[in-house]
């Protein structure tokens, strides 16, 4: 050692105007790290090392002060330990440091849920600046609640209400160049868009869809007047029947069960069902018992149950009782009738009967020619001032001349690229065409998306950039069963798991401001919940939205969560790809915004709905929608519940626990599921564990459990049916007899079986050959997603 610092002295003599190393903790950028400095030395410096916590600086050069001929023995000792003391000091803070993060990272093995969940302290991205300081959550919400309140949302729903904008017309084609014209102003990565030829279904002119009176004989008589032809159901079969009417509610399936059960059978008979909801494709609108906000979409269409039963077309007419009945507020005209769609997927209930929509008074004239047995009490409506009747009726005759042709539609995407995983993409998208005016169909999610883009943008050109890419979307076809997002999706079916995070739909933000509901997927629950907290009511002063929810009803999920409609394109993406999505939407209490569907859904009708609040409940929404995408696309591990789904099965199991008892006697059992269930939630648990024990700053890691997490979702899609013959294959959100509820549903005909024999092969009874393969098709499912979770799939010793 002497001999190496004696020619370290020589070489720093030779030198005449030596360099030395200084190392300091820099700030900004690269904050927490060391950095090496080359600096000058300066003549007079101390020859001893100083110590201090931030900086480390080598000895002087020798030849930087006179020489000392003559050094006394302690100090040339002090010289030759100069170094070991540098080594020491080193050891020391290194030990110091690594005994307090082990002690840090114990501490945080009792957090619990609570890690996978970003507070406001959380710093999200140390590597960039923001106010030349780290980059908190309070200041990303700071900045973009900045940024939104600049916007101009009430002057972007108005105007866009105002544009004609039905799919594949020439006030589309504008709409769309205007859009993209828009987007290109912003600060994103990619705009482009997407077009697809599809089979739109319109009214004829030239031979209009036509209701007559027939008389005894068979003879065609009076036509009753259908006020606008213009209003039809697109998807509908074409042709014309005749039959006898029958009043059948809402024409679920419970409803023509009933009606069979009263004498009054649906077969060869024109259905009359009353709509009072959002669209045909979807159920009627009330508030769902439990059992249906586990499996929503489980019982089909108003049409498709009405052909089950053995009818010959459906009726479909806006009862007023289903409507706010508010004197201040506007009511639907009972001259208007409801235009609505169903499912443009064949194997998902496309209807193989005619129907068609009528007003409210039409259905008038129809109840009142009603004979037979009396509705029951709930059946009830408003119409008349007699009771209504269940018939049968006067025959009519029903002609629907509605034709098929190939339409343009153009899907708009613009990209903001992620820093660090720019292939992994948080999708949030708007309907952008309407058949009327659509105010609070599309023109709100419309102008919510325009200002979330340019918001998003400013924050970018202000030095914002997400981990994850962020993709604008703008559909075009959503009034023909979303077909545009249909379109997309099935064009990346393979790969769009692997691609997609989560999706955010703005359809239908706006109906009301009493209640709000989000329709989701359960691994976006608990983000939800957390961006509640963050967002002001938008009526309710000094108040969040989440303090709203629990003020009126202290378990906030039950009064907020609500499963995915099939109508809307968030549905799809769920069922059918496997990726989580969610829907936001305000609404009046327990009733349904009117004009929906209708050419009387106007800016200026919603905005008297609302009694003036839709630019605050619209801005409520933006900022709810802004906030989650924030987390989605920045949060270093992704904020989704994957153990959600063992609650959800839970609770399933309690529905199926009741019929254990007549399994039993059978011979039959449902262990397989519960064991499945069982190792989903250890393989749920299991990857905590993981991620808890795992070095937070590995990006290799971290970018391997989020892949992980973002595919839960797909783990769900049953592999072992087909997506043409089954596209919904989610075993708790599909349709179809793979599904959880399907069980539910047979299971339910064990306490119904006339012959009441185990064994019974009645084809409209309970079947064990078929509980078998439906039970073997879930557990298959469930227990892959417990497999595919855990990750561990080289070891083959593996059990939970």
């Amino acid at each position: 050692m002497e001999r190496l610092w004696g020619l370290f002295q020589r070489a720093q003599q030779l030198s005449p105007r030596s360099s030395q190393t200084v190392y300091q903790r820099v700030e900004g950028p690269r904050k927490g790290h060391l950095e090496e400095e080359e600096e000058d030395g300066e003549e007079g410096a101390e020859t001893l090392a100083h110590f201090c916590p931030m900086e480390l600086r080598g000895p002087e050069p020798l030849g930087s002060r006179p020489r000392q001929p003559n050094l006394i023995p302690w100090a040339a000792a002090g010289r030759r330990a100069a170094p070991y003391l540098v080594l020491t000091a080193l050891l020391i803070f290194t030990g110091a440091f690594l005994l307090g993060y082990v002690a840090f990272r114990g501490s945080c093995q009792a957090c619990g849920d609570s890690v996978l969940v970003v507070s406001e302290d959380v710093n999200y991205e140390p590597d960039l600046d923001f106010h030349q300081g780290r980059l908190y959550w309070s200041d990303l919400q700071a900045m973009f609640l900045q940024f939104l309140g600049e916007g101009r949302l009430e002057d972007t729903i108005r105007q866009t209400s105002l544009r004609e904008r039905v799919a594949g017309s020439a006030g589309m084609a504008a709409l769309t160049q205007d859009i993209r014209a828009a987007l290109s102003r912003q600060k994103l990565d990619h705009v482009w868009t997407d077009t697809h030829y599809v089979g739109l279904q319109f009214p004829d002119p030239a031979h209009p869809n036509t209701l007559h009176w027939v008389d005894e004989a068979g003879k065609v008589g009076e036509q009753l007047p259908l006020e606008d032809p213009d209003v039809y159901c697109p998807y509908s079969a074409i042709g014309n029947v005749t039959g006898e009417l029958v009043y059948a509610h809402y024409g679920r399936p419970e409803d023509l069960q009933d009606l069979r059960a009263r004498g009054v059978d649906p077969v060869g008979r024109l259905l009359l069902v009353r709509v009072g909801v959002i669209s045909f494709a979807q159920k009627h609108f009330r508030r769902p018992r439990q059992e249906d906000r586990l499996r929503p979409g489980i019982q089909g269409n108003t049409v498709t149950n009405a052909q089950d039963f053995g009818a010959q077309g459906v009726l479909i007419y806006p009862e007023p009782a289903d409507f706010s009945q508010d004197p201040p507020k506007p009511s639907l005209s009972s001259q208007q009738a409801v235009y609505g769609h169903f499912p443009p997927v064949a194997s998902s209930g496309l209807p193989s009967i005619p129907a068609q929509p009528i007003s409210a008074d039409i259905a008038s004239r129809l109840l009142r020619k009603l004979k037979g047995p009396v509705a029951p009490q709930e059946w009830q409506g408003s119409l008349l001032g007699s009771p209504y009747h269940l018939g049968p009726g006067p025959r009519l005759r029903l002609v629907v001349n509605n034709h098929r042709t190939s339409t343009p539609i153009n899907n708009i995407f613009g990209c903001i690229e992620g820093r660090s995983e720019p292939d992994h993409y948080v999708v949030i998208g708007a309907q952008r065409d309407a058949w009327g005016p659509g105010a609070a169909k599309s023109a709100v999610g419309t102008a919510i998306l325009l200002e979330l883009v340019r918001t998003f943008s400013s924050m970018v050109s202000n030095g914002f950039r997400p981990r994850r890419s962020l993709l604008f979307i703008s559909w075009d076809g959503g009034d023909f069963g979303s077909v545009g997002s249909t379109e997309w999706l099935e064009g990346y079916l393979s790969v769009l798991h692997l691609k997609a995070v989560v999706y955010v739909s703005l359809d239908n933000a706006v109906l009301g401001d009493d209640k709000f509901h989000a329709k989701t997927s359960p691994l976006l629950t608990s983000l939800i919940e957390s961006v509640l907290k963050q967002v002001d009511s938008p009526n309710h002063s000094g108040q969040t939205l989440y303090e709203q929810v629990v003020f009126t009803n202290p378990s906030w999920d039950a009064e907020v969560i609500r499963p995915l409609p099939m109508d809307s394109s968030a549905y799809s993406f769920t069922a059918f790809v496997g990726v989580p999505a969610v829907e936001f939407s305000f609404m009046e209490d327990d009733q349904a915004y009117p004009f929906l569907h209708t050419k009387e859904d106007t800016y200026e009708n919603l905005h008297k709905v609302l009694q003036g609040r839709l630019p605050a409940v619209a801005q409520a929404v933006a900022q709810l929608a802004g906030q989650l995408l924030i987390r989605l696309s920045h949060d270093r591990l992704l904020p989704l519940d994957f153990g959600r789904y063992g609650d959800v099965v839970l609770r399933h199991i309690g529905n199926l626990n009741e019929f254990s008892g007549d399994l039993k006697a059978r011979g039959l059992t449902l262990q397989w599921v519960y064991s499945a269930r069982g190792d989903y939630i250890r393989a749920a648990e299991k990857l905590r564990q993981e991620i808890y024990s795992s070095e937070e700053r590995d990006e290799r890691l971290t970018r391997m459990y989020n892949v992980r997490i973002m595919r839960v979702e797909f783990y769900f899609l049953s592999q072992y049916v087909s997506p043409a013959d089954s596209p919904f294959r989610h075993i708790f959100m599909g349709r179809g007899d793979h599904t959880l509820g399907a069980l539910l549903d047979h299971l339910r005909l064990l306490r119904s079986n006339s012959s009441g024999t185990p064994g019974a092969t009645s084809s409209t009874g309970f079947q064990e050959s078929r509980f078998r393969r439906q039970l073997a098709l879930l557990t298959w499912t469930l227990q892959g997603a417990a497999n595919a979770l855990s990750g561990d799939v080289w070891n083959i010793d593996n059990n939970f």
